[in-house]
């Protein structure tokens, strides 16, 4: 029943398309060494010389243990950005499905979605940056394909009520997609135990917040086995670097290392905002689960200039939906954020 909900919602040209297969994919790299002699490569040993494993099954192995999850429910992407797109490019056909976001909310959606001709349905969240279900239905469409939820979201830092969410997966026919970029900071609990459970619901992380793997581009997506079926037919045959693969495998060894950089993170972050709150063009500070936190000033334009002009980059938020005069800004190292106060107290004498 759930192979064929999803088979439903797939374009039917992607169902049709048969995965790239390498002779890779015959044997098992646990197996006796091979010759390799099947895919041109240079055959001299310089560590990079092979294509990496297709399927990156060491990989995928050691985070199912981590998850608890089975190997056939995980697929990665070359960032979440890529798995994004890929959700997009098989789910909504060009010029006649759409997917549905939450603005202010995080920009790669309706920029993957306008690369392949696929119409944004936009759904404001209220003034208190709260997700409105009631909206979100009445605007659902026919060919509403995917809801896209970042949670914590970006770049508001708040999370959105777990009853919201769970009623979105329960009443909407289409794939909906809980992006948890930053899980490792938020306090609530995950959505991916749940994929088991619900055969529309995607749960997609990354290795570039919490785990500081930002330049080698991992994500990792969650799904029942027939959605990371489809997104095998349409990835790339080698999607994952070697060297990506081993810095993730490497990362999750010193688990223990992560734990310990994200707490003094999260520390941080209460510290700088209990240091910062009396700063009197900070005008309001909005409640975070995330690594930042976005803040009102009296002027967004000129106070990020400020900031540029004195040695510190923030992002400038405020073109997003009902976040006028609002900067975002990133918890950074101890020395880093001491700089950031020093910084803000000098400016609000100008």
């Amino acid at each position: 029943m759930t192979k064929k909900y999803i088979f439903s919602l797939a374009r039917e040209e992607i169902l049709k398309l048969i995965p790239y297969k390498s002779a890779r994919d015959d044997f098992s790299s646990d197996q006796k060494k091979m010759i390799m002699m099947d895919a041109n490569e240079n055959p001299f040993e310089n560590g990079l010389n092979r294509y990496p494993d297709p399927m990156q099954l060491k990989l995928k192995k050691r985070i199912a243990e981590s998850k608890k999850l089975n190997i056939e429910q995980i697929y990665l992407g070359n960032g979440s950005d890529d798995i994004i797109n890929q959700l997009i490019v098989a789910f909504c056909r060009p010029n006649v499905d759409s997917i549905l976001i939450c603005p202010p909310t995080f920009g790669m959606y309706e920029v993957h979605a306008n690369l392949n001709s696929i119409k944004s349905l936009k759904v404001p969240l209220n003034v208190k940056f709260e997700l409105n279900e009631d909206s979100i239905f009445s605007s659902i469409k026919k060919n509403t394909k995917v809801i896209f939820i970042p949670n914590p979201n970006n770049p508001t830092g708040n999370s959105f009520s777990d009853l919201k969410i769970q009623k979105l997966i329960d009443n909407f026919g289409g794939i909906v997609v809980i992006d948890e970029a930053y899980s490792e900071f938020y306090e609530g609990d995950s959505f991916v135990p749940m994929i088991s459970k619900h055969k529309n619901l995607v749960v997609v992380q990354t290795f570039s917040k919490g785990q500081g793997l930002a330049g080698a581009r991992l994500g990792m997506c969650f799904a029942n086995k027939y959605i990371v079926e489809i997104l095998n037919k349409i990835k790339a045959p080698y999607n994952i670097n070697s060297l990506t693969i081993d810095a993730a495998l490497k990362k999750l060894d010193v688990q223990g290392v992560v734990y310990q950089q994200v707490s003094e993170i999260i520390q941080e972050k209460h510290r700088l905002l209990n240091e910062i709150k009396n700063v009197k063009f900070i005008k309001k500070i909005y409640k975070s689960d995330a690594n930042f936190f976005m803040i009102k000033v009296d002027n967004g334009n000129k106070r990020y200039k400020q900031l540029l002009e004195l040695g510190i980059v923030v992002r400038n938020t405020s073109k997003y939906y009902n976040c006028e005069n609002t900067l975002r800004i990133t918890v950074g190292k101890k020395d880093e954020n001491n700089a950031l106060i020093s910084v803000l107290s000098k400016m609000d004498l100008k």
